[in-house]
Order: structure tokens, then C-alpha cells, then sequence
């Protein structure tokens, strides 16, 4: 669905001696098969927001190349548009219109009939807990029900492609899990791709069947969440011990199928790559060379710790280059096509 070969975007800032162009993303290679739900991550700054216009027809590569639904992003940019519905961050509903008339209109746009777009709209509100919505204004509908709101805009045409972007910033913990639900039937229901952005890690991990991470306008992590967490930082395990020269003994076992090793008092603490396969020996170890333990725990990993370990910070910290203004404004504009 997504096939993109050397993907660049560079962009001018300032003026006279202080210009200088900026590289916002270094020839990214892009993959995304029929039917997958991807997580695209990526600090603030690092390409993420600029391969997505991209791909979206709202920026124009400098270079390379990348088809979408089939289309050529850079000469067939209304048949990729056509083919994808967008959920920008922004939201692109009219605040003082009725919710239905605005998905019904948004239908129309797409060459679908009112009476096929109404229908259509209706369905859509059923599935995403809008009932009763239809002839309500955004402006008096809470956060969780407008991004339900946007969803339905960018499906109304029934495309095979969805692009959510941050789809759940700004919503309350519970209305963030009532939208993973949704998101999650996209597939389920309606067999869509989607390629989701998203600030939350935890978001990231419970939805998408493979990560794909950026930074610094460059890829460095495609793989599915548990073997990122698995190859990059492995499990936590703890062990807590009777007394000092146990925790010696314990250490020397735990270093043994652990790369790097803490000991902190009567704790012994060691990252192992898959412990549910190792930890059965190790303890078998311990027992042989008579140390006793008072509590043993398996953590397993988080995005975060793989973030930290690829990129060096967390996923929020903005250290990169800044975005282009003009993709910006061509962000905006897109919203309201």
C-alpha cells in the first residue's frame, strides 16, 4: 500500500548570510504491506510530520520516490487522495455545522451521492458511538466524540488506506481507549491499512503490528514491537538475595546470560534478551550453588526504553531539526479539502 525508495525533503530557513537548508528526511525507504497497522514514531523534529505530507500529497518530495494505494505521490497526487483518508492532527470539521452534514458533504466531495453519503455518514456513527450526533455542532460535542468526528470524515468514501495523525493527543485516558478500540476495528471491520502517528508509546504497542521508527530524518527501527523491545533492551530481571555473598554468586550467574549487571545492596539486576527462555536455567543455577532468594521479578521492556536506546532521548524531546513552516500551512490547508 505504502512503497517508498529514497525519500528526501530539504527546505531553506532564515535569510541573506543566515540561510541554510535544512534536511528533514535523508532518503527514507518505506514499506507498508495490505492489511498492516503501522506505528510511525518519532521525536519532535526528527522527519516524522514530513514523510507523512509527504505521503499525503501535502508536501512534494525533493527527491525520490514513493507510490501510495498504487498512485504516484508526486504525479498522480489527486488519484493517491482520493484512495486515503486522512485524519490530520488538526481535526477538519466546521465547528458550527451539524456533524452529519459535515461527513455527508465530505462524501460528496468524493463523488458519492447524498443519498449513498448519508447512508454511509450514518453507518460510520453507529460503528464509532455517534449516535444521536448527527444533527449536533462540534463545538458542543467533548474531545473524544470530535476525534470520533474526524475518523468518520477520513472513512465516509470507504478507502482501503487510513492515515491517523496523533489521532488521540489532547483526549482523556478513557476516551483514549474508547478510540484504540475503533482504530483497532478499522482493520477488524472495514479491512483497512492504517499508518498510524502517535505520541503515545503505550498507544503504539497496543495497536500497530510493526513499529517503524525515525530520527534525524532517517530510519532506524522497522520490526514488530516485541522484538524491538527483545533485540534493543531485553528483560529486566531483578533477584533479591538472603545476603552478601549470595548476591556475589547471583551476580556471576545473572552476568553469565546478561550483558551489563547492577548489584545495589541485597538487589541483583540484569537486562537478559527473551528471560522467559532463560531464567528456568538460571535459577536452577542459583539453587546449585545454594543461593537463596527472597523475590524474583521479570519485567518485560517498554517502547520507551527502546526509544532511549536507538535515538538517545525520549519521544517528546524536540533536539531536531524544525519542521518547515510551509509544510505547515500546507497541513492546515489539506485539512479542509
Amino acid at each position: 500500500m505504502i512503497h517508498a525508495r529514497g525519500l528526501v525533503q530539504t527546505f531553506q530557513t532564515g535569510k541573506g548570510k543566515e540561510k541554510k537548508e535544512v534536511h528533514a528526511v535523508n532518503g527514507v525507504d518505506l514499506d507498508v504491506e495490505e492489511g498492516e497497522v503501522v506505528g510511525f514514531l518519532g521525536p519532535n523534529g526528527a522527519g516524522k510530520t514530513t514523510t507523512l505530507r509527504m505521503l499525503t500529497t501535502l508536501l512534494k518530495p525533493t527527491a525520490g520516490t514513493a507510490t501510495v494505494a498504487g498512485y504516484d505521490v508526486a504525479t498522480q497526487p489527486e488519484k493517491v487522495r482520493r484512495s486515503i483518508g486522512y485524519c490530520s492532527q488538526v481535526g477538519s470539521t466546521f465547528s458550527g455545522a451539524y456533524a452529519g452534514d459535515e461527513v455527508a458533504d465530505h462524501g460528496m466531495l468524493y463523488g458519492m451521492s447524498k443519498k449513498d453519503a448519508v447512508a454511509k455518514g450514518q453507518e460510520l456513527f453507529e460503528r464509532l458511538d455517534l449516535g444521536g450526533m448527527w444533527r449536533r455542532m462540534p463545538k458542543n460535542m467533548s474531545g473524544g466524540q470530535k476525534r470520533r468526528l474526524d475518523i468518520a470524515m477520513a472513512l465516509i468514501h470507504s478507502p482501503g488506506l487510513v492515515f491517523l495523525d496523533e489521532p488521540t493527543t489532547g483526549l482523556d485516558p478513557q476516551a483514549r481507549i474508547n478510540l484504540w478500540q475503533h482504530i483497532g476495528d478499522l482493520r477488524q471491520k472495514q479491512g483497512s491499512t492504517v499508518f498510524l502517528t502517535t505520541h503515545y508509546l503505550d498507544e503504539a504497542d497496543a495497536l500497530a503490528d510493526r513499529i517503524i521508527i525515525i530520527d534525524k530524518g532517517d530510519i532506524v527501527a522497522s520490526d514488530t514491537a516485541d522484538n524491538l523491545k527483545a533485540a534493543v533492551a531485553g528483560d529486566l530481571v531483578s533477584l533479591e538475595v538472603a545476603g552478601a555473598e549470595q548476591a556475589a554468586i547471583a551476580r556471576d550467574k545473572l552476568a553469565s546470560i546478561s550483558g551489563q549487571v547492577e548489584v545495589e545492596g541485597l538487589m541483583v539486576r540484569g537486562r537478559v534478551t527473551r528471560a522467559g527462555t532463560a531464567v528456568p536455567g538460571l535459577l536452577r543455577d542459583l539453587e546449585s550453588s545454594g543461593v537463596s532468594l527472597e523475590s524474583i521479578e521479570v519485567a518485560r521492556p517498554t517502547l520507551d526504553d527502546v526509544f532511549l536506546e536507538l535515538t538517545g532521548r525520549s519521544l517528546r524531546d524536540a533536539e531536531a531539526a524544525t519542521e518547515d513552516p510551509a509544510a505547515v500551512e500546507l497541513d492546515h490547508e489539506g485539512a479542509h479539502r
